[in-house]
């Protein structure tokens, strides 16, 4: 655990001086130093690139990377299945699906709504579409209170399915700037961070971990299974009740804000089970900083190969999860 922090504030360090943008003989470090202290001879160019799109940029990443890993280890444990994460099931899906809709049709219906909901429709849209996929998939893939993973799933691609030709079709008939959001959406990119935004996120990944990260121990008997479990004293049925609704709020508040970023919830707890076993009292803390790490990396990246431009983060974390998805379906094949 403090290796991995200490590997996070280093990434955080590199992804600070790294960009297009020259500050002179200054480094990227010092011009931030100077920005906290308020130091009046700094530019306001400096001052905007380094703390509102620079900083901004990598605290997203670490708040959205973190809350993505831990929702796929959440998830995986409840389900004892290591596919079951957030853009798999469904739930990333219907949370893009809503936000569309939201940004293209929102305009028609905006001005009726209290003046709070407006400024957050597309968050508030996002978390509904998450939650309502996720009720979705828990109520077609259960039944007598066992869930068929594999009706999970299937469900998932339905799900995923109609989001898709539905999202196409808000495409179709959306204007150019609708478009252009449509596209952040669908494609993932941390280049809209703000500290507002930052906030929101951190106010949701205090009460999510309050919530999650104290049932290691309620994860590591669901392995048992869910009979066993209740005789250690779970309470199954709450404990599925608050996962599946902390994880529809963490995964629809970092759809909100970043747009579809996939595999995330599947690489890390994938890695962490291969390097320590499936004891979730060690491996959910652990997932919330190797989440951090895995985007803020892949953040870094994508601003850096192509520049100026920069590569959406979801093409990054898709090439990188694929491989992994396809050795657990091998594994998979292997134990059968």
């Amino acid at each position: 655990m403090i290796i991995s922090t200490i590997l996070l504030i280093i990434l955080a360090v590199w992804s600070l001086n790294t960009g297009v943008y020259d500050f002179g003989e200054q480094s990227a470090f010092e011009v931030l130093q100077k920005t906290i202290s308020k130091d009046p001879n700094l530019s306001l160019s400096d001052t905007y690139v380094i703390w509102d799109v620079r900083a901004a940029r990598i605290v997203m990443a670490i708040l959205i990377g973190s809350m993505l890993a831990v929702s796929g280890t959440s998830l995986q444990g409840l389900f004892k299945n290591p596919l079951a994460t957030g853009d798999l099931i469904g739930l990333t899906s219907g949370a893009t699906l809503l936000a569309a809709i939201a940004i293209v049709l929102g305009g028609h219906f905006k001005e009726y709504l209290p003046e709070a909901v407006q400024f957050s429709l597309v968050g508030i849209s996002a978390f509904i579409g998450s939650f309502l996929s996720m009720m979705l998939v828990y109520r077609i893939s259960t039944n007598g209170g066992k869930t068929n993973v594999v009706m999970m799933l299937l469900t998932g691609v339905a799900i995923t399915a109609i989001g898709f030709s539905i999202t196409g079709f808000l495409i179709y008939i959306s204007k150019d700037d609708q478009l252009r959001d449509l596209t952040f959406w669908n494609l993932g990119s941390l280049a809209a961070a703000t500290w507002t935004k930052n906030s929101i996120l951190g106010i949701v990944l205090v009460i999510s971990y309050i919530i999650l990260l104290p049932q290691g121990k309620a994860l590591n008997a669901m392995m048992l299974g869910e009979k066993d479990a209740q005789h250690l004293g779970i309470n199954v049925e709450r404990l599925k009740k608050k996962i599946i609704i902390i994880t529809a709020l963490m995964v629809g508040s970092c759809v909100a804000f970043s747009g579809t970023i996939g595999f995330v919830g599947l690489i890390v707890p994938y890695i962490l089970r291969l390097l320590f076993k499936s004891n979730y009292t060690f491996i959910l803390p652990l997932s919330a900083v190797c989440g951090s790490i895995l985007l803020l990396t892949a953040d870094t990246f994508s601003r850096s190969i192509v520049e100026p431009s920069e590569l959406p983060i979801g093409i990054l974390t898709a090439l990188m999860g694929g491989p992994i998805f396809i050795a657990i379906l091998i594994k998979f094949k292997k134990s059968l």
